[in-house]
């Protein structure tokens, strides 16, 4: 399944995170991640130091959608301005 506007594909589908009891605010691109750390955790009983190479993939997978919301953010930000600077808010003829 495809999301638009990002380059990464989701991996879990809807019956995979809906039995893995995934909370619907993350259930993004990197929900597939997100439930084995979850199991990890409940069997590790939440203990800080483990699970640590899961979680360093969950995160990096978080960091790099945030990365890549900002760039396109900025994208759209610059075609704006380009877009307000081409247009005069009074036009010269108004100033003859």
């Amino acid at each position: 399944m495809e999301v638009q506007g990002s380059s990464k594909k989701m991996i879990a589908t809807q019956a995979e995170m809906v039995e893995a009891r995934v909370p619907i605010p993350y259930r993004d691109q990197c929900a597939h991640l997100l439930i084995p750390l979850n199991k990890c955790r409940q069997s590790e009983f939440y203990l800080p130091w483990k699970c640590e190479n899961e979680r360093h993939s969950y995160e990096k997978c978080e960091y790099e959608l945030v990365m890549e919301r900002m760039l396109q953010m900025q994208k759209i930000r610059e075609e704006e301005a380009k877009f307000k600077k081409g247009i005069p808010l009074i036009p010269k003829t108004a100033n003859v």
